[in-house]
């Protein structure tokens, strides 16, 4: 019997259970409330108010499991597994982040659990669902929980490295979460390339309102991010300066996306799946510097110019990294994470060096080089284990296809022919 045939049935639910129950033992052992004393307690977790962040955290936790999660609805035929696996992996995700985390942080011996380490856990899970996009309908439920486990884990020391040795500015994590997602997914994508899939997969493609269903994830994103970036900002001013500056950013990416998404398309049309995308990257692109006083119009023009790069991403670039390099990025987070990642990584270099923020400019490259480093180093090795034969993985013809691993509603199967077909040419990789 193919090892996939018995996925989900034997490895996924022993799997998952050992998981847990390593987890809820290293939980008794190691976690404790924060009692707002000691040397941890932060300016969020005090006695007078623990719960000062707690909307910041309800935001941020609304990003991971409905935005991620339903921005990557768009493949016709793989809505359970963009939204279901998304919840399995950031539920146990922000576990397994909340102890990787809290190890360079414990006090006697524990790890204090406050709002500020729940906001960090649900940040180290955001870099897992980024690298799920690249991988997305090509990997198995085992697989995926394999690379949650590997990747928060190496992700925790790259963190550790740029915030407290380097002590390299990047509150809105550009470079920690983004470009260290994006490029970790795309190394584990191509260590996992399939040649029979270079030519495409008939399900690789999009419907009408698997696009809208896409559209919810992408507007969630767009409304909380500011949240997402101002999060873990020092309180009073720096915090504002990052809400007013990642406003500004993706409204401006906005403009700018749909600009382009015109300007290059067929006949000046709009294509959804720049807007879906693209629109985002001014988020993305303004978070290292967010908390600093880059003005008004600096955080307009990071947003500016990250909308223009991952539209002419999607529409020219993600065909070569498929082509050229093996490399198959289902969701394109290359163009919404990692380039504009890298751009909001050298704005951070600029915006220090010119002194908007306290600290060292060669610092800040040192945070980009090793946020990269430690990606396509720590994906690359993730990617092998996961290729291993053990874990399974669905064969070519059952990719991007939910019945393999859910049951699907029967008139689901049998209407998919009646549904209004996608265009053949708009395939999401090489958009």
């Amino acid at each position: 019997m193919p090892a996939y045939a018995t996925n989900m049935r034997l490895k996924f639910p022993i799997l998952a259970l050992i998981l847990e129950i390593i987890t809820i033992i290293l939980y008794a052992v190691f976690a404790v409330y924060d009692d707002g004393i000691g040397h941890d307690s932060h300016h969020n977790a005090t006695e007078s108010n623990p719960m000062e962040l707690y909307p910041m955290f309800q935001d941020v936790h609304v990003m991971i499991f409905i935005g991620f999660g339903f921005l990557m609805t768009f493949l016709k035929r793989y809505g359970f597994s963009s939204v279901g696996v998304n919840l399995l992996l950031a539920a146990f995700g922000l576990q397994w982040g909340l102890l990787m985390q809290g190890i360079w942080h414990m006090d006697h011996g524990k790890i204090k659990v406050n709002i500020f380490k729940m906001i960090n856990a649900d940040f180290s899970t955001a870099t897992v669902l980024i690298s799920f996009g690249a991988v997305l309908g090509k990997t198995s439920p085992v697989q995926l929980l394999i690379m949650t486990i590997l990747e928060i884990t190496i992700f925790s020391i790259n963190e550790h490295l740029v915030a407290n040795i380097l002590e390299a500015n990047d509150v809105g994590a550009s470079m920690i979460i983004h470009a260290f997602g994006a490029y970790f997914g795309l190394a584990v994508a191509r260590v996992l390339y399939r040649p029979n899939l270079r030519n495409g997969h008939e399900n690789e493609g999009s419907v009408y309102h698997s696009d809208m269903f896409a559209m919810i994830g992408t507007v969630f994103l767009w409304m909380f991010w500011p949240s997402f970036n101002s999060a873990i900002a020092d309180p009073g001013l720096p915090q504002l300066t990052a809400v007013i500056n990642t406003y500004l950013s993706l409204a401006t990416c906005v403009l700018s996306a749909y600009a382009i998404s015109s300007l290059v398309e067929h006949k000046g049309k709009l294509d959804m799946v720049h807007i879906q995308n693209a629109t985002l990257a001014g988020g993305v692109a303004v978070g290292t510097c967010a908390d600093m006083n880059i003005d008004p119009f600096g955080a307009m023009l990071i947003g500016f110019i990250a909308g223009i790069i991952s539209t002419l991403g999607f529409k020219y670039l993600s065909p070569i990294l498929a082509s050229n390099l093996g490399i198959q990025d289902t969701c394109g987070v290359h163009n919404l994470h990692g380039m504009p990642g890298i751009l909001g990584g050298l704005a951070g270099i600029v915006a220090v060096a010119l002194g908007k923020k306290n600290g060292s400019a060669s610092m800040q490259a040192a945070a980009l080089a090793s946020s990269l480093g430690f990606a396509l180093i720590g994906g690359a090795i993730t990617g092998l284990i996961m290729k291993l034969p053990f874990w399974g993985q669905p064969p070519d013809q059952n990719c991007y296809d939910d019945s393999l691993y859910w049951e699907v509603p029967e008139e689901e199967e049998e209407n998919e022919g009646s549904l209004a077909p996608a265009d053949p040419s708009k395939n999401k990789a090489e958009a």
